[in-house]
């Protein structure tokens, strides 16, 4: 098999999921068939034995060319169109599906995102959009995701967090768990201030995580709660002066030097003990961040 068959055949593997992708990005079967066989001559165009991760590689390329689409729409205030475009001179298509693939796997994709769904979608940032549907709907990591839309993991998780609220609806309703959570935080930042290792210890879960991201998008990992309780105590001086508050929905601390933000540390809080911590130490991240500060006692 030569190398433009091996590639049609690894194409013709990807193309219900790279359909899938693009589909639930544009709202539009149409559309969505215009930008997988954008990458399938983009592929046409590229060196195909240097690429490690065609899957990868490919929706990749479908969520830049749906992200270009989404934002030509929205910029000349256009609603997605069914009709398709004809085929220009010179251009190969994509190999065709096999019998009965195309009608059906379009009522299929309908089906599965539901109108309302894409009606809400609409109503998204392209950027928002990509990392929702992405990361959310076909588990794409953020550090890929990032790629696609030139921006830091961190950013991209916040673009999929803030589009996760505007689906869910801006009221939702009241979190009976949210005061056990802040009890949680409040017990934590009371162990650090007072620099007490078995205190901090037992609010953390055995297997706790601390994530930390600059503004480079270089992630660094701590684990176990020994380790985690240890780093806590270094965090004392900073703990002092922390405030409640809450980041994409999460309970959170704001912590300040010399009257500036300085970092923000997000909470996940499973069965009463601390699971995981994202902290942002670069100011230059801070700005990217939904924060809500919360005065004394607020849930």
């Amino acid at each position: 098999m030569d190398e433009n068959a091996y590639l049609a055949a690894r194409f013709e593997e990807n193309r219900a999921r790279l359909n899938a992708v693009a589909y639930r990005m544009l709202g539009s079967a149409t559309e969505a068939e215009d930008a997988v066989q954008e990458a399938w001559i983009r592929l046409g165009r590229s060196d195909g034995s240097a690429i490690e991760n065609l899957p990868g590689w490919l929706t990749t390329v479908v969520g830049r060319v749906c992200l270009d689409m989404l934002r030509s729409r929205r910029s000349r205030r256009e609603e997605p169109l069914e009709a398709g475009a004809p085929d220009g001179p010179g251009v190969e298509r994509a190999p065709a599906p096999g019998p009965g693939g195309d009608p059906e796997q379009q009522a299929l994709m309908a089906d599965s995102v539901g109108l309302a769904l894409l009606v809400v979608l609409e109503t998204l940032d392209p950027a928002e959009r990509l990392a929702l549907v992405l990361h959310d709907m076909f588990a794409v990591p953020f550090d890929e995701i990032a790629r696609i839309v030139d921006r830091t993991p961190a950013a991209a998780r916040q673009l999929a967090s803030r589009a996760r609220r505007r689906v869910r609806g801006a009221d939702p309703a009241p979190d009976p768990g949210a005061a056990r959570r802040r009890e949680v935080v409040d017990a934590f930042l009371a162990a650090a201030r007072n620099g007490d290792f078995d205190a901090l210890v037992a609010v953390l879960d055995p297997d706790v995580v601390v994530r930390t991201e600059d503004a480079a998008g270089v992630s660094s990992a701590v684990r176990g709660a020994a380790n985690v309780a240890r780093q806590a105590i270094m965090f004392a001086p900073f703990a002092r002066s922390a405030r409640f508050a809450l980041a994409d929905g999460a309970p959170a601390v704001i912590s300040a030097l010399e009257g500036r933000r300085f970092s923000v540390m997000r909470f996940t809080i499973e069965d009463g003990k601390v699971s995981e911590l994202f902290v942002i130490r670069d100011p230059a991240l801070l700005p990217g961040l939904d924060l809500t500060l919360l005065d004394n006692g607020d849930d």
